[in-house]
């Protein structure tokens, strides 16, 4: 009997001093080598998200597939859960139920092989993207890391990779589960593909992220350059790869849960601020710009609005909120940025947007000030025709409550694609009565309608004066109340119920 305890207390030993050796109190060097440069270790990244004591890591015992080239016991520590941490745990559980809170985390670890994939490294992935699958758990993933690693001598059957599962079962999650990628340092090749596959993606102001390294932009005869100068987040922003950009990895963990909750279920105890000046932030001139986010942010729940992409596609705003605690996409054109006008990669973001809100049924509101789309020849060689129409395409796809409500300008094709098509796409439209409504902007619509009939006037102060009372008319026609009488929009309401009605509404809807 006595025997058989040994036997069991030391099996317990061995299992315990196996997991330790993995942890940062057991590998000093590698974690004093990460707190030098400023950044966390992957453990501490962990332990920001969930509780460890409640997080069910998979596969901690894997080392790299180095066995026949470096020493085991080495490989333990050094090369420890072979460069990532997968597993189950519960991400905002103070919020809401253990069922809601319960995600895949998934930490690439920088301080093993430079965060680089290897063979095991893959089939750790692998797994947790099936239970991601199975369980529908929606994922963070911190990428972190320089790629393929080549130096994984062990499986000496497999010669290119090319059989890797990963990328494939990473991208087959699009629509099923939301997918949170959030990136700090270094991302380069096979990171940067999940990173950049990703539903939403958060990246540090240090962060470098690049279809390939140094390394190999170097041996493919493309130059030499240092690896900060690789998809430096400035750039990587402004063209849309990078959704939202964090201070440092406290801030992304901080984003990424907050970005999560709006997937994770409905918020009872809600803050707001009071309506009643939210029309005075309108200008009293038609013709005036303003900042449509202090609208927005009067309008939802205090402090609930984060937006993605702010850099990119700026003539829209994209971004997720709350009304009475419930979960909303909400796009609004920006006037600030072209007039309103929508150009491609404003288009092509809301869309993407659009698309993400429709996949994981969340509800939509459109806020719409726009003369329309942008045009002109430049513009066409940007691939407008195309790239415009598929906001359109993902209008049309829409089955989730949506509400529209027009602010100011309401024109053209722009205008229908920001209602989802046309004014009775959304479940409920509605206008402030400052809104204005027409096939074209006002000015544009009489400078082509009435063409030859103002050309036939000489003087030009009378030519002029003859051209604002056609566009007065023209606004006496489009106005709110008018389009309201004959049933093209649902309602035009005080500013001031815009809350309420958008509230209540979506309660009715869901």
């Amino acid at each position: 009997m006595s025997s058989e305890k040994s036997y069991k207390k030391n099996a317990l030993a061995q299992a315990h001093e196996r997991s330790q050796s993995t942890l940062d109190h057991m590998r000093t060097e590698q974690y004093q080598k990460r707190k030098s440069k400023g950044f966390n270790s992957a453990r501490e990244n962990l332990s920001l998200l969930c509780d460890p004591k409640n997080f069910q890591e998979y596969g901690q015992y894997a080392v790299a597939a180095q066995r026949q080239r470096r020493d085991y016991e080495s490989l333990k520590s050094t090369t420890a859960a072979d460069g990532v941490i997968t597993g189950v745990g519960c991400v905002n559980e103070g919020f809401f139920t253990k069922q809601q809170s319960a995600a895949a985390i998934i930490v690439n670890d920088y301080s093993v092989l430079a965060g680089t994939q290897g063979y095991f490294h893959h089939l750790k992935l692998d797994r947790i993207f099936d239970v991601a699958k199975q369980k529908s758990l929606p994922v963070i993933m911190f990428t972190e890391g320089g790629g393929g690693r080549p130096g994984d001598t062990d499986i000496t059957t497999v010669n290119s990779g090319l059989q890797c599962q990963s990328f494939s079962s990473w991208a087959g999650l699009s629509g099923v589960v939301p997918r949170i990628a959030v990136n700090n340092g270094y991302c380069f090749a096979g990171n940067a593909a999940l990173f950049g596959a990703a539903d939403i993606t958060i990246a540090t102001a240090n962060s470098s992220i690049g279809m390939a390294g140094p390394s190999m932009i170097e041996g493919g005869g493309l130059g030499k350059y240092a690896p900060q100068d690789i998809g430096p987040v400035a750039s990587q922003a402004r063209n849309g790869v990078v959704d939202i950009v964090a201070k440092d990895e406290n801030h992304a963990v901080e984003l990424a849960k907050f970005c999560l909750s709006f997937f994770q279920g409905e918020i009872k105890s809600q803050q707001s601020y009071s309506q009643v000046d939210v029309f005075s932030l309108l200008p009293d001139d038609r013709r005036y710009s303003y900042e449509v986010r202090n609208i927005i942010n009067t309008l939802v729940d205090k402090d609930s609005f984060i937006e993605l992409k702010a850099q990119y596609g700026r003539a829209i705003i994209t971004g997720f909120c709350r009304f009475n605690g419930k979960a909303v996409g909400l796009f609004a054109n920006d006037c600030k940025v072209l007039g309103g006008a929508i150009d491609v990669d404003a288009a092509e973001k809301a869309a993407e947007f659009l698309a993400m809100c429709e996949a994981f049924q969340i509800p939509v509101v459109s806020l719409c000030d726009t003369p329309g789309f942008m045009v002109g020849p430049e513009h066409e060689k940007q691939g407008a025709v195309r790239r415009l129409n598929k906001l359109f395409v993902a209008g049309a796809r829409l089955s989730v409550p949506f509400v529209a409500v027009v602010l100011r300008k309401c024109y053209g094709l722009g205008a229908q694609a920001m209602l989802g098509g046309s004014t009775s796409k959304p479940d409920y439209t509605v206008s402030w009565p400052t809104g204005e409504f027409g096939a074209m902007g006002l000015e544009g619509a009489a400078k082509l309608g009435f063409k030859e009939e103002l050309a036939q006037i000489q003087d030009e102060a009378e030519r002029l004066q003859h051209f604002e009372k056609l566009v007065q008319l023209a606004y006496e026609k489009g106005k709110a109340i008018e389009v309201a009488s004959i049933l093209e929009i649902d309602a035009v309401i005080d500013p001031t119920e815009t809350r309420d009605i958008i509230s209540h509404f979506l309660t009715q809807l869901s």
